[in-house]
């Protein structure tokens, strides 16, 4: 039961992120917009096709098991866009050398 609560407690930032998230499309905006709107919001998910990226603008966090890295993403214009605060997996996170690494 232990392990269930302390899952449960590890997991609910992702959840909590997914709720609370600003989403847009960034072929609807241009590069200075999609940088103005996750400053904004400070928690943005940006669609790009099918799939997509999470933004947290500092000093908001990423999630547990994830960091801060720059990527780069078509606007409207078709121009590239290079973001930072964009939130990904990182293998080096404690977080995921326990719960990954065990299956």
């Amino acid at each position: 039961m232990r392990k269930l609560i302390f899952a449960a407690l590890l997991l609910s930032p992702s959840v909590a992120f997914a709720v609370d998230a600003y989403e847009i499309k960034a072929r609807d905006h241009d590069c200075k917009s999609i940088s103005d709107i996750i400053r904004q919001h400070g928690a943005v998910f940006v669609r790009t096709g099918f799939g997509g990226r999470s933004f947290r603008y500092p000093p908001a966090q990423c999630d547990l098991g994830d960091k801060y890295v720059t990527v780069t993403l078509r606007d409207i214009n078709k121009q590239r866009c290079v973001l930072d605060y964009a939130c990904v997996n990182d293998p080096e996170s404690f977080y995921n050398r326990i719960f990954h690494h065990h299956r």
